[in-house]
């Protein structure tokens, strides 16, 4: 059984945030609130123009250890960072 959760990109600095049940914004994956319908929560969150930016759904479906996880790559690399090692130059 697949649903959904709430993201977009914070203004003040761009990062990706996630829908919370109580209607607030977390940079913390885990703090995202699930969802069998999200469209009235995104065109509540979308409503926030002063705050976050690209409010979509993102359809998560639950893996074999209970944890919801993104179907798309693009998703699973908002939800967990970069595919690569970051390296800093000297």
């Amino acid at each position: 059984m697949s649903k959904t959760f709430v993201t977009a990109n914070r203004l003040t600095d761009g990062l990706v945030v996630f829908r919370t049940a109580e209607g607030a914004w977390s940079t913390a994956y885990a703090d995202a609130a699930l969802y069998d319908d999200s469209a009235a929560e995104v065109a509540a969150a979308s409503s926030e123009a002063t705050v976050v930016v690209g409010v979509y759904a993102v359809e998560v479906e639950q893996a074999e250890d209970g944890s919801w996880q993104p179907l798309t790559t693009r998703e699973r690399i908002r939800v967990l960072g970069p595919s690569i090692a970051y390296q800093r130059s000297a």
